[in-house]
């Protein structure tokens, strides 16, 4: 495509040396205010990472989505920041982990997208090293376009004095934000918490937006932004896959017990042709009328006894099954299908008994990382992020791999299958396969 179809505008990559640094904090600070001085912000998240956008989403007023090389390609990458900049005046990007964790890493991502990259650091324990720690990770790989670096958790003013005194270059002070408990997002399990499940959201925000007005960062207007401003070439034409869900309506399961959901996954499957209806297992007494159902990813061992007690729908969804529709259930939609889950206080709740076993919550993670599951239709990339262990009589009918590894027969995320029902603990990117995603959603072959 020619340059005269690029869009340009202000971006940045905040990232860190790890994670619990505060990219968060700080990506959610800079985005609510710029949001509130009026201007259009879009956020991003690094990674396959479901709660940080619920908070990046408040903070900017726009849908999040995510990016990442593998799971959602490059392609798909430069297509939605283009998107993206040809109607914001700000394009925030969030991190992963360590700014040069994972393969591919967020470092690479800013690389191949020439986005400029703010380091967020913990700078509570350290004073000279702060210095030395902002060298490197500008120096350590070639290429890298510097924005500077935000100290975080500082506890004085002639802390940030020494910090900003360790730096090589006086320009690449950013400011700092003090070490204040109201600053931080509460956590729990699996990540942050939801952010529309907190009554103090926004207030949060504002204090911590508040708090970065005070930076350098957060002086800078929108003249100053462009500095940062990218050209995000207008994509090549992607070749259409069909509406193979038209006049098929979807139930989705949708509320604090089951919130993980990609944006881009209910626009793929709206893509396909498929109309989208919501419901609440917690609240609701039966599916509304549907074809297929899916149940998403979340913390129904949070809710299991509420989820338990709802009788009418667990009525609801077993007529459903012995209708022949099909369900497609990841991670958290799969453990409220089981007879059993052992909720973290090793309490046992029997839930909506539609397959075999037991699911156990775990100290420890049990799995994370990227994984794809090869279906008849195609190849589904995602990833997996889980606490609990389920034990089931049933045999998987396939198993998702790593990148570039083939399935083995002991190794990744288990495709169970029972009737209607597909389920796992893979959690999948529809748009990296259309097809493959529309195939959940139809009866299984």
């Amino acid at each position: 495509m020619g340059a005269e179809l690029s869009s340009r505008c202000p971006a940045i990559l905040v990232a860190a040396p790890a994670s619990g640094q505060g990219k968060t904090t700080v990506a959610c600070a800079l985005a609510r205010l710029h949001a509130r001085q009026g201007r259009r912000v879009r956020a991003f998240k690094c990674g396959p990472d479901f709660l940080d956008p619920f908070w990046l989403a408040q903070a900017s007023g726009a849908p999040v989505h995510q990016l990442d090389l593998w799971m959602t390609g490059e392609d798909d990458c430069r297509a939605r920041l283009h998107a993206a900049a040809a109607e914001a005046d700000l394009v925030i990007v969030e991190g992963v982990m360590g700014l040069f964790d994972g393969e591919p890493s967020a470092a690479d991502l800013a690389r191949r997208l020439h986005l400029p990259v703010l380091a967020v650091i913990d700078a509570g324990a350290m004073a000279g090293t702060f210095g030395a720690l902002a060298f490197g990770l500008q120096h350590y790989q070639p290429g890298l376009r510097w924005a500077g670096v935000l100290a975080n958790r500082v506890a004085s003013a002639r802390h940030a004095d020494m910090l900003r005194a360790g730096l090589r270059e006086p320009a690449d002070w950013l400011g700092a934000l003090p070490r204040d408990s109201a600053l931080a997002l509460p956590e729990r399990h699996l990540g942050l918490t939801v952010a529309t499940e907190l009554g103090d959201a926004l207030a949060r925000l504002d204090a911590a937006a508040d708090a970065l007005a005070q930076t350098p960062l957060g002086r800078l207007d929108g003249a100053a932004l462009q500095r940062w401003s990218v050209d995000f070439a207008a994509p090549a034409a992607v070749a259409p896959v069909g509406r193979p869900l038209a006049g098929r309506t979807v139930a989705i399961a949708r509320d604090a017990a089951f919130c993980f959901v990609y944006a881009a996954n209910l626009d793929c499957l709206r893509a396909l042709g498929a109309e989208l209806v919501f419901f609440s297992p917690l609240a609701g007494a039966a599916l509304p009328a549907c074809d297929a159902l899916w149940l998403p990813g979340g913390y129904p061992e949070l809710h299991a006894a509420r989820l338990s007690a709802n009788h009418a729908l667990q009525a609801s969804l077993r007529a459903h099954v012995q209708a022949g529709k099909p369900v497609w259930a990841e991670c958290g939609g799969m453990m409220a299908l089981f007879d059993t889950l052992v909720d973290t206080q090793g309490q046992a709740h029997a839930l909506w008994g539609l397959l075999p076993g037991r699911v156990q919550m775990q100290p420890r993670l049990a799995a994370l990382g990227p994984q794809q599951l090869a279906l008849p239709a195609g190849v589904l990339r995602g990833h997996t992020f889980h606490y609990s262990t389920c034990e089931t009589p049933l045999a998987p009918v396939a198993r998702t791999a790593r990148p570039g590894q083939e399935a083995a027969p002991d190794a990744g995320e288990a495709l169970l299958q029972l009737g209607s029902i597909r389920a796992s603990y893979f959690h999948a990117w529809f748009p990296s396969c259309p097809p493959a995603a529309a195939s959940l959603f139809t009866w299984p072959s």
